[in-house]
């Protein structure tokens, strides 16, 4: 039977307001903690949002630290990426901030990227077929900034001194005699 023009006005108001509750009820549910913030000066908190979403379906069991430790790790990290491109030049930023521009914009993140909702909330299942597909695309360009984005992140990593006890580094050498360590 099909709906009078009041009814579906009304059926859609419901299910806005529907949505709306869930949504509210699943932020109150998360808690009033807030999440430590990386300290960037290039990147946006968008793309903040995309390395956040990133640095763990890339690194996966690469960072093996608990809980709190994996946070400032990811925090850690995403810094290390922004200082290594305010590093970068000028052509190569604009390139950068180009890909990332795609990953941000809601169009372009929904049929490029695959994720249809905030990169925060994209479930690392999803990232990961997002890398997948960028991986093994037949489209050379996807498959270049699949390699930008995962060789930045492990590199970001990899600098990182946490990271150095895992895979029994002992750090670059003079490290001690420098500070670094």
């Amino acid at each position: 039977m099909p709906l009078s023009r009041r009814e579906f006005l009304q059926v859609g108001l419901a299910g806005a307001t529907g949505l709306a509750l869930l949504r509210y009820c699943r932020l109150a549910a998360a808690g009033t903690a807030a999440k430590p913030e990386p300290s960037v000066q290039w990147l946006t908190a968008r793309q903040v949002e995309v390395f956040g979403a990133l640095w763990p379906a890339i690194l996966a069991d690469a960072v093996t630290l608990d809980a709190e430790a994996r946070a400032v790790a990811g925090q850690e990290i995403i810094e290390s990426i922004d200082r290594a491109l305010a590093g970068l030049t000028p052509a190569v930023q604009q390139e950068v901030q180009d890909l990332l521009g795609l990953l941000t914009f809601g169009l372009t993140k929904r049929f490029v990227a695959g994720i249809s909702g905030d990169w925060r909330d994209a479930s690392d299942v999803d990232v990961k077929a997002f890398l997948e597909r960028w991986r093994n695309s037949r489209f050379e360009t996807l498959q270049q900034a699949y390699q930008a984005l995962v060789r930045l992140t492990i590199a970001c990593w990899y600098a990182n001194p946490r990271a150095w006890q895992a895979i029994a580094y002992p750090g670059p050498p003079h490290a001690a005699e420098l500070g670094a360590l």
